[in-house]
């Protein structure tokens, strides 16, 4: 279903994808957008270390629009991004999630990943989260990325043997 890598020998092993989504702080998710044109579109979100990352967004948009209408989409991190000008080239690792989004509608999912979130972005006071939470929860939406195939991929220039 998913094609194989071309560049095999670039790839990186999924456990060190799944390290990559644990620390970066934004990625970009591409979606089918209006017209069928590609709406990509940089996030901040959560991993839970398994297949779902999470986003929370406006409810309503482009994005949850797109979502709605065709669930399958990717999400992209870049996790190492240096150029080098006289090698014309640059030293890059970066990881692909293929997947289908969903709007949560359920309101304990939806806190569980807000807390998730809060917590990824240095906020461990709990009481400071539930209040946030409790002034901006039906103003927020969460949307759940369920990965379904999952790759990275380096410069052949940072390969190790």
């Amino acid at each position: 279903m998913f094609r194989p890598m071309r560049r095999g020998k670039q790839a990186l092993p999924e456990a060190w994808c799944k390290d990559a989504l644990r620390a970066a702080s934004n990625g970009v998710l591409a979606v089918c957008g209006d017209d069928g044109y590609p709406y990509a579109v940089p996030l901040s979100f959560v991993f839970d270390g398994k297949d779902k990352l999470y986003f929370h967004c406006a409810t309503a948009g482009h994005k949850l629009d797109a979502i709605r209408s065709v669930p399958k989409a990717s999400f992209c991190v870049t996790v190492q991004d240096a150029v080098h000008p006289a090698e014309f080239t640059t030293y890059y690792k970066s990881v692909i999630a293929f997947g289908k989004a969903r709007v949560l509608q359920n309101w304990e999912s939806e806190k569980n990943a807000l807390i998730l979130l809060s917590e990824k972005y240095g906020m461990f006071d709990r009481d400071a989260i539930f209040s946030e939470i409790e002034r901006f929860g039906e103003s927020v939406c969460i949307v759940e990325f369920t990965i379904e195939h999952l790759t990275g991929k380096q410069a052949r220039e940072l390969i190790t043997e």
